[in-house]
């Protein structure tokens, strides 16, 4: 009878496919772990529970599937040969293999301590079947037989993280095989648990994977610091491309990477301080505005000082390019500066027939509601779409619209995955509207992280109200024709 047994044992370890992984991650899902357990037995010839010199051992094997930084879901398996002896007459040896559908509840899980914490608790659910092959006897009458039994396991551990991919792991859980017979003894208890086991368990788990690795810097994205590094950019061992002079800038940005400078004026200095790179600056010692290159403007008639001819030009007098009287469009916006009713237009912005900035229609801007979503999650909710269908009408009914569309997240998660998560849900939200036929063009995303609550992140309702994309309708700038 035994030898039967070895071909369904073989079987069933070879189609095994989750054990209690302690290992895996969100970078490496997929774990085996092999361990030894101890077993004691509890049934109608007495108890062996708690009682370590009455212990029967067997291998297990198991491979498991992390499905969230709380959460893995697998396949596992053990085999044991359990024992017991009343007398010559009533004796059993029963070979027991185990296959059971585990969910892990980790405690490692971001609250009260981290993924990659050293010490890792969990509790383990696993329903699943125990195949039982039975010699013996009771009172002399033979209770050979081969039998398999619905069953219930629940099991708490902790797991040892030695690195990123292997951990060390004791549990102790028990088994309830349902309407089970492990001794063979045909009286039995009212209830359904008159026979089962614990099993204590110490074992290896090795995970699988390469870790994700967005912008192929050679860091990680969970160690990087900069996990969107353009490709071919070096990095230190952040994931952050170099900065030689130490100025905020890094070197591929920095256009005096040997200087130590402003990150306003791409790393470069600037003495005067007056927003003009030396370089750059035709008066480097004296402050002046980007506009004269760095020079000053005493009069304030827009014509640096060196150049300008009539120097004492009374305030808000239309000069010529020396510096004289003339009507002029002092602030480049078409209109004149004798007409321009708001003569101090920002250079691009547009403008109505006044010199005025034109401003979106409130009834437009009234459409900038948020929406919001579930956690962890970057699928729009069907309660969003009137409002975003309206807002998509808005855009077609005003082509000279564009519109920004910004993704927050609630603090649950690291600083990076939640920054993540906001640039993909507003990434979701463009889909929707390049879906409805909106340029891509005219559709400006942006992720702010957990950075910008609407509401302290201190209830679940609170944080609901920070998953969430907003909404800016500003004027549609056509950009540059691709070379």
């Amino acid at each position: 009878m035994r030898h039967s047994l070895i071909p369904i044992l073989a079987l069933g370890l070879t189609l095994l496919a989750a054990p209690h992984g302690q290992a895996q991650n969100a970078d490496r899902k997929t774990a085996v772990s092999l361990y030894g357990s101890a077993y004691q037995y509890k049934g109608s010839l007495g108890s062996d529970f708690w009682k370590w010199d009455r212990n029967y051992y067997g291998p297990g094997i198991s491979i498991n599937r992390y499905l969230t930084p709380g959460l893995d879901l697998g396949l596992q398996g053990s085999y044991v040969e359990l024992k017991g002896n009343q007398s010559a007459a009533t004796f059993f040896n029963t070979n027991v293999v185990n296959v059971n559908l585990a969910l892990k509840l980790k405690l490692n899980n971001g609250w009260a301590l981290k993924e990659d914490a050293v010490i890792q608790p969990y509790l383990l659910i696993a329903p699943g079947i125990a195949y039982t092959s039975r010699e013996g006897s009771v009172r002399g009458t033979s209770i050979n037989g081969n039998s398999t039994y619905a069953s219930g396991f629940g099991a708490a551990g902790i797991n040892f993280r030695i690195s990123d991919g292997i951990g060390l792991f004791v549990q102790t859980g028990q088994h309830i095989p349902l309407n089970a017979n492990i001794d063979g003894d045909p009286i039995r208890d009212d209830d359904r648990f008159d026979d089962r086991y614990l099993q204590h368990t110490a074992g290896l788990t090795i995970a699988f994977g390469k870790p994700k690795d967005t912008d192929q810097d050679g860091v990680p994205d969970r160690k990087d610091k900069c996990p969107n590094t353009p490709a071919g950019v070096a990095v230190d061992p952040t994931g952050c491309p170099l900065d030689g002079d130490s100025d905020g800038v890094p070197d591929y940005q920095d256009k005096c990477p040997t200087e130590k400078g402003l990150a306003n004026l791409e790393g470069c200095p600037d003495r005067d301080n007056d927003g003009v790179r030396d370089s750059e600056d035709a008066c480097p010692d004296a402050a002046g505005t980007p506009a004269l290159k760095g020079c000053p403007d005493a009069d304030g008639d827009g014509v640096s000082d060196p150049n300008d001819k009539c120097p004492s030009t009374p305030a808000g007098t239309q000069v010529d390019a020396n510096g004289c009287p003339l009507v002029l469009d002092q602030d480049s916006d078409g209109i004149l500066d004798n007409v321009d009713k708001c003569p101090g237009t920002p250079a691009g912005a547009r403008v109505d027939s006044t010199g005025c900035p034109l401003v979106i229609d409130p009834a437009t801007q009234g459409l900038q509601v948020p929406i919001r979503f579930k956690t962890n999650s970057t699928v729009i909710d069907r309660r969003s779409y009137p409002a975003i269908n309206k807002m998509v009408q808005a855009l077609e009914a005003h082509p000279d619209y564009s519109l920004r569309i910004i993704g927050h997240a609630d603090s649950r998660g690291t600083d990076e995955y939640n920054q993540g998560l906001s640039e993909r849900r507003a990434a979701a939200v463009k889909r929707y509207f390049v879906g409805k036929k909106i340029d891509a063009s005219r559709i400006v995303t942006e992720g702010r992280g957990e950075g910008e609550p609407a509401t302290p992140n201190t209830s679940p309702t609170n944080m609901s109200k920070n998953r969430r994309v907003e909404f800016q309708f500003e004027f549609f700038t056509t950009p540059p024709p691709q070379l």
